[in-house]
């Protein structure tokens, strides 16, 4: 053991050479220091769970690409959420699925009363009053064709058309009693016509628009799209989704869906886009960031740890915190479920 002349010795030399701010350590060498170096601390309230309803009238079926989650009927929704929404869940996203439903060209059962969607924000609303309805607004899920809009006979977006159908779903949707209208689509435009038409139906000051403004392309949908049926019928979203290396792209598109008066702004992917997000919090310094971490993200997360990498647990958290860290305040996460029990352990 070094003596008490060394260890001065040792000290001194170190507070001659650097700075005192240099001594870090101290700083975070208990666990409640380290909580405390965190600007802000996940919460249950942040967590929004995707919930895919099919209009099957009695499902309740997992899905191989994503351990641990289940496409449901809307029967099946308040048993399963109830006991979530008791340890703490506050909101959900709502995909319809159309498995016996006819598809067509213009996604007609998209704001069908009596299609998933709208028959469980009702239900929603009347069972789980406290719990906040966020109803995701596209047409890949509906439509023969499986892209994202009404196309031209080439087969590329005619988007006029599509903005038009895409801010009729949306209406619909708030007027069944969503909370918030969160259309994905990425035609160009949308925001300003749901707006324009939730005001024309005066009820744009009760209706959240979450606009999915910076939502790039790419191969991390592959689960979510095999879970409702999404996958198109030829060619890709390329054209409308952005680009991966489209940084300048996202900006432009975050600051559009604002001007045309978006009340929140989403990335998606996230953890691949973490320069994205904080991107978008600097941009949209006045308005909640949310980010959704996506099908392919939580599905790698569990191969990975099937393989023996890491633990799910310390994985989430840690992908969660840096999502976070990023700018996001909201965050889409299949992990929602685990993480109320999570967040109330030491």
């Amino acid at each position: 053991m070094a003596d008490a002349k060394t260890m001065d010795s040792n000290t001194h030399d170190l507070t001659s050479r650097s700075s005192l701010s240099s001594l870090l350590h101290g700083g975070y060498s208990h666990p409640l220091t380290r909580v405390w170096q965190a600007e802000r601390q996940l919460t249950k309230s942040m967590l929004v769970y995707p919930l895919f309803v099919s209009d099957l009238e009695d499902e309740d079926s997992s899905m191989a690409l994503l351990p641990s989650q289940n496409r449901r009927s809307v029967s099946r929704l308040v048993p399963h959420l109830r006991p979530l929404v008791e340890k703490g869940l506050k909101a959900v996203i709502l995909f319809g699925v159309i498995i016996e439903g006819i598809k067509d060209p213009t996604g007609s059962a998209a704001d069908d009363s009596n299609g998933p969607v709208i028959r469980s924000i009702r239900l929603l609303r009347e069972q789980l009053p406290g719990l906040y309805i966020i109803a995701d607004v596209c047409l890949c899920e509906y439509t023969s064709h499986g892209h994202c809009g009404i196309l031209h006979e080439d087969g590329s977006l005619l988007n006029h058309l599509s903005i038009d159908r895409i801010g009729n779903v949306a209406l619909a949707y708030a007027q069944a009693g969503a909370h918030c209208v969160a259309p994905s689509d990425m035609n160009d435009g949308r925001i300003r016509v749901i707006k324009m038409k939730l005001i024309q139906a005066g009820v744009a000051s009760k209706i959240t628009l979450m606009s999915y403004a910076a939502k790039f392309s790419g191969c991390l949908y592959g689960p979510f799209r095999d879970a409702v049926g999404s996958c198109p019928s030829f060619g890709d979203r390329r054209c409308y989704q952005l680009p991966a290396g489209g940084r300048g792209l996202a900006r432009r598109a975050i600051a559009r869906d604002l001007d045309e008066g978006a009340d929140i702004i989403m990335v998606k992917p996230a953890s691949a886009y973490l320069d994205i997000i904080s991107d978008a919090k600097m941009i949209a310094k006045d308005v909640p960031i949310a980010a959704y971490q996506v099908s392919g993200e939580f599905a790698m997360i569990h191969a990975a740890a099937a393989s023996g990498v890491f633990e799910v647990k310390a994985m989430a958290l840690e992908s969660l915190q840096g999502i976070q860290r990023a700018g996001a305040s909201i965050i889409i996460t299949y992990f929602t479920p685990r993480m109320l029990d999570w967040l109330e352990e030491p």
